[in-house]
This record gives C-alpha cells, structure tokens and sequence, in this order.
C-alpha cells in the first residue's frame, strides 16, 4: 500500500471518528430543547457532552488539515466548490461552541433560553449540512478538465443529497438519545430512552430509503475486487440491531450499533470515492484521485512520521478523558458546571 492509499485511509478514519464521536454531540444539542424542561435539565444535558464536544471537533479539523496537506488540489477543489454550505457549517459550529461557554455566564432565564437554542440550531444544521456535502462526494458533482467545480449551490440540493442530509440529522439525533440514556439519571434517562424508541423507526426508514437511493445515484455497483454493494446494507442492519437493543434496555449495545451503522456509512462513502477523491459527473476522466491530486512523496513521507508519534497521544489523552467523566450525570445544581 503506497503512500497515496495510506493517507486516503488515514483521512477516511479521521471522518469516520468525528461522525460517530461529534455524532452524538450533534444529537445532544438537537434534543437539548426536547428534553430539557427545567434549567437544571438542560444544564444536566449540557454536561453530559462538557468535557467532550471540543475534542470531538478536532477529529474534524485534523481531518480538514490531513487533506489540505495529504491532498491540496481536493481541499483547493472541494472547498471553493462547496464554499456556501461550508460557510454555514463553519457559522454553525462556531455559534454552537461559543452558546456551550455562555448561556451559564448569567442566571437570566431568557439569556440562557437564547443560548439553549443557539445549540439546537447550531447543532442541528451542522448535521444537514454535513450529510448533504458528504453525499455529494459520494454521488459526484460538476467538476471541469481543470479540476475546477463548474455548479452552483443548487447543484448540491438535489433530493439524494438532501435526503442524506435528513438522515444524518436523524442518525445523530438516535445517538445521542441513546447516549442520554447512559449518560442521564433518573428521570431524564426514562424520557430519553422512551425517545430513542420512538426516533428510531423513522431513523431506519429514512435509512432504507436513502440505501435504494445509493445504490441508483452511485456507482456502488461497479466492480472494485470486493462486494462493495453489500457495505451500505451492514449500516441498515446496525440500526435495526440498535433498535432492537434500545427496547431491551441494553444501552450500550445500542450505542455501539448507531456508531457502527454511523462508520459503516463513511466506509461506504470513501470505498465508492476510492481511488478519486471528488467524482465528477461531467466526465469521469476528470474526476480528482488520490494521484493526481496528491502532495509530493517528500510531503506525505513527513506527514507519515508526524502522525506516527503524535496521533497515538493524541488517542491516548481523548481515550483518558472519556474514562475520567464515565459517570452519569445528576441534574442536581450542585453538581453541574454549564
């Protein structure tokens, strides 16, 4: 496996562990509003993602800085193409993180409501707007002989990619109901669960709905030396299986299903893409791969020793962080910090 495969992978693994991880962040802040009746509940929820949401987001930015530097012509592509949605999800997670710091800087309950909903929206455009630019890679877009995106924003709101971006939201939302669950007491753990009940049928569906539509607006089916054709039906299954779980009341294992039908999507999205990186639906000759627009030998080369030595601290440090805050979460003021 060269270079050029490794860090495709390596991108693939950085994505697939901020949706499953920022997943449930996602989820959590979409609930916040839902399932928080009384302040002391929504600050109980807050907390439950307190220590986490920031480093869940550096999956996100190592991923950005692993492609800007693994494969520049996809970054410079992707990120004027996509300009608009990226913008909005950039002002999404910016106006999320700050609302995390502020809303318990003051005890005004309308201070704090506007902030309690700068999560919900925060969090829940940043999941639609995730799931359709995702989509997008995996269906292909207009992209020139000049490696150059020649669409517009509404050429990324066709119903495929907007229906990935409903079932994002509603994944999200299942996992982080799920991880409530484990995560919240008393009863604030019932209302979550008896949620994730009810949000998990029109998960599957939509899930369903959006796994005929792959396999029509991609070229899934197409002969790559393994059953590809069989990746999107494994995150159907994980999701029923999640389901399943969640009604017998073994949380975790339901929780590991919706991570495994989460990462099972993004393999299927970057095993479609493999070896390009961005699929053009003008020509596919004009499609970007993992060769052509790759940085130097010299540069991944650099990047593989980088990686090497920090990535496993880095692992080592969020693997601690989650074990030390494992205990559920009281909505008794006392013990609250958001």
């Amino acid at each position: 496996m060269d270079l050029n495969i490794t860090w495709f992978v390596l991108i693939a693994v950085l994505y697939i562990g901020f949706f499953v991880l920022e997943g449930f962040d996602f989820g959590v802040g979409i609930l916040l509003p839902i399932l928080g009746k009384k302040d002391v509940e929504r600050r109980a929820i807050i907390n439950t993602i307190g220590p986490h949401w920031d480093g869940n987001e550096v999956w996100l930015l190592t991923a950005g800085g692993a492609t800007f530097a693994a494969f520049p012509q996809w970054y410079a592509t992707m990120f004027s193409g996509f300009y608009l949605p990226l913008f909005l999800l950039l002002l999404a997670l910016i106006v999320r993180g700050v609302a995390f710091e502020f809303r318990s800087q003051d005890d005004n309950p309308r201070w704090r409501a506007t902030w309690d909903w700068a999560i919900f929206i925060g969090s829940l455009l940043a999941a639609l707007l995730l799931g359709v630019a995702f989509t997008n890679l995996g269906r292909g877009v207009p992209i020139d002989a000049n490696m150059q995106y020649a669409g517009g924003f509404f050429n990324l709101l066709n119903w495929y990619a907007v229906l990935g971006g409903v079932v994002s939201v509603l994944i999200f939302t299942l996992h982080g109901a799920i991880f409530l669950t484990m995560k919240t007491s008393d009863d604030l753990s019932k209302r979550a669960q008896r949620l994730a009940n009810r949000l998990w049928l029109p998960t599957l569906i939509a899930l369903v709905l959006f796994t005929v539509g792959t396999y029509f607006q991609t070229d899934i089916l197409s002969d790559k030396g393994f059953p590809l054709g069989v990746m999107p039906l494994v995150a159907v299954v994980a999701v029923l299986l999640a389901g399943v779980f969640q009604r017998s009341g073994r949380q975790g294992w339901a929780f590991t299903m919706t991570s495994t039908g989460i990462a099972a999507s993004i393999i299927t999205l970057f095993t479609i893409m493999f070896p390009r990186v961005m699929i053009s639906s003008l020509n596919p000759e004009w499609s970007l791969t993992i060769y052509n627009a790759a940085s130097s030998q010299y540069t991944l080369r650099t990047m593989t020793i980088v990686a090497l030595i920090f990535v496993p601290i880095v692992l080592a440090y969020q693997g601690w962080s989650y074990w030390k805050f494992r205990k559920r979460v009281r909505a008794t003021p006392e013990d609250l910090v958001y």
